[in-house]
């Protein structure tokens, strides 16, 4: 038994699940207290397992964010998926997540099935309870319990912070005892890299049009201190899309609109490293990357 001060000390992993749009990134970001993944009104927005640690006296549970499980489209789609069966079959419980202001529907009824097999506890999350009434709420409770045999039901809002505490409170009563897996203060294991990737991501993708999420990648091709400039980050990155009408519209009338990208990621990348940020932006064409296993290996996938 691991003990602190008296109090038993538990650490393990937890996964949240969900069809995409669910809330998952923005609750994770709740349950850490920072952002560590990026969110947007745009589905499939996750594309990485990313790692957000919770930190407390009594134990250190590390959430991992997974895409959301969909039917794939593309060999993208498919190795997205098949992270996430990975992610949950590694993790000590899982959370589904089902947003309280949609209905139950085939793609929830799939995940449940899916999890069905799974010896790992699992907890059903009625996530964004801040847009419904209380009476909404219930009802998605209800519905969610019907999916499966759920360990426990809690709803929640991440924008609000209802229930987040409570929901951390559950993950942690199903972790094995044992010492802390990171170092205290540590918020994610990502490198800063993908990171930075990620949010100049998550600033493309606002405002653009239904088909071009899932056609976009980052990668940032250099990440140093300026040299002489002491406190001067430059950050060189590259915009990816797959055919060049859709450079025509990341671009925008005269790069007006990449230049509000960068001005957007440059102060998320700023706050996340705490240091003034130089950022480079260019839009390149990777034709059909999603469905390409080479480039989707050098896209890191």
């Amino acid at each position: 038994m691991v003990e602190n001060a008296g109090v038993t000390y538990r650490s393990g992993f937890a996964c949240f699940v969900g069809r995409p749009n669910a809330g998952k990134s923005t609750l994770i970001n709740a349950l850490v207290g920072a952002k560590i993944a990026i969110t947007s009104t745009r589905p499939q927005t996750t594309r990485h397992a990313v790692r957000g640690i919770l930190n407390r006296p009594d134990a250190q549970l590390v959430v991992v964010d997974t895409p959301g499980l969909h039917k794939p489209r593309t060999l993208l789609g498919e190795r997205l998926n098949d992270l996430v069966r990975a992610t949950w079959a590694e993790v000590d419980v899982v959370g589904f997540c089902v947003p309280a202001d949609e209905r139950v529907g085939p793609g929830d009824r799939f995940i449940a099935r899916e999890l069905a097999g799974l010896r790992t506890p699992v907890i059903g999350v009625v996530t964004k309870t801040d847009l419904v009434s209380r009476d909404r709420v219930a009802e998605q409770l209800v519905a969610l319990g019907e999916l499966a045999d759920f360990a426990d039901l809690v709803p929640v809002s991440a924008v609000n912070g209802f229930q987040v505490g409570v929901l951390a409170d559950l993950l942690v009563s199903t972790l094995p005892e044992g010492r802390a897996l990171y170092p205290e203060g540590e918020l994610t294991d990502e490198p800063e890299e993908t990171l930075v990737a990620e949010l100049i991501r998550e600033a493309a993708l606002e405002g653009v049009r239904d088909e071009l999420p899932h056609s976009i990648a980052v990668t940032v091709e250099e990440m140093a201190p300026r040299e002489g400039r002491e406190g001067l980050l430059d950050v060189h990155a590259t915009v990816y899309v797959e055919r060049p009408s859709q450079k025509a519209i990341v671009l925008g009338t005269r790069g007006e609109r990449m230049k509000q990208v960068g001005t957007v990621a440059r102060h998320q990348i700023e706050a996340l490293l705490g240091t003034r940020v130089y950022l480079d932006l260019h839009v390149k064409i990777a034709r059909d990357w999603q469905r390409d296993p080479r480039q989707l290996r050098r896209l890191g996938f």
